[in-house]
């Protein structure tokens, strides 16, 4: 039986998390491509964005220097996963790298904020958020954050994870990626879904309302989309259920 060779994967985390998030995907991941491939197993990356964890003082915090990060990181063509901002940030990379991404899979993503009054006015509250985070103890806002409306209703063993991720940043790390990569500072990607010719599967917890209804949005756009509802989970699907994450990548 020949061996085929799987991609590399690339796993983007969410605002306030760190690479760290992304263990059990990677270890349902490992266990996956072991069946797949063997011999010829694949890297799989899941690196701490600029402003959190390890790279909380990785300067300077921008889109731009991301994608040279990502770059650096997956020469090869690979599979790229992103949650929250890290979906965000995979739009870019996608429509950055091209034919070099296999697979992108969204997780409780958005393009961003189509109308620019918006997109100003939203980047006027992360300005003010970003202010209050700096004056703050990382226990305090991790406690904050999680009480998002979007994160309300995770089981409690993965809101412990969660918060358990979440001391590992710094605060002003924190405030520096809400400036230059939170949903107001990037531009929107909707009017360029269209680009992008890689299969795209959009992850969304059957809880999480908002982001059920942006990818079916999102699916009309994309030339090759599917949309995964994800039984009983909200918004951090990888969390609440790493397989079928793992699942959406690989097939």
């Amino acid at each position: 039986m020949r061996c085929v060779m799987a991609p590399d994967v690339v796993l983007l985390h969410g605002f306030t998390h760190t690479g760290a998030s992304w263990d059990p995907v990677a270890a349902a991941l490992a266990e996956r491509y072991r069946a797949l491939a063997p011999d010829l197993a694949p890297r799989i990356r899941a690196p701490d964005i600029r402003g959190h964890g390890s790279a909380w003082n990785r300067m300077p915090v921008t889109l731009d220097a991301v994608l040279g990060d990502l770059e650096a990181l997956a020469p090869a063509p690979f599979a790229l996963a992103g949650y929250s901002m890290g979906g965000r940030l995979a739009l870019h990379a996608a429509l950055a790298f091209g034919a070099r991404v296999r697979r992108l899979v969204l997780i409780g993503a958005s393009p961003g904020i189509a109308d620019d009054a918006e997109r100003r006015a939203r980047r006027s509250a992360d300005e003010a958020l970003a202010g209050e985070i700096d004056a703050l103890a990382i226990g305090e806002f991790a406690q904050r954050w999680a009480r998002t409306p979007v994160l309300a209703g995770q089981p409690p063993d993965v809101a412990a994870a969660i918060h358990a991720d979440r001391l590992h940043n710094h605060p002003a790390g924190l405030a520096q990626a809400l400036r230059g990569l939170g949903t107001g500072a990037l531009p929107s990607l909707w009017d360029r879904l269209s680009e992008l010719q890689m299969p795209v599967a959009i992850v969304v917890g059957e809880r999480d309302q908002k982001f059920k209804a942006i990818a079916n949005e999102m699916a009309a756009d994309l030339p090759s989309a599917e949309i995964l509802v994800v039984p009983g989970a909200g918004h951090a699907v990888h969390l609440e259920d790493p397989g079928a994450v793992a699942q959406a990548i690989v097939t």
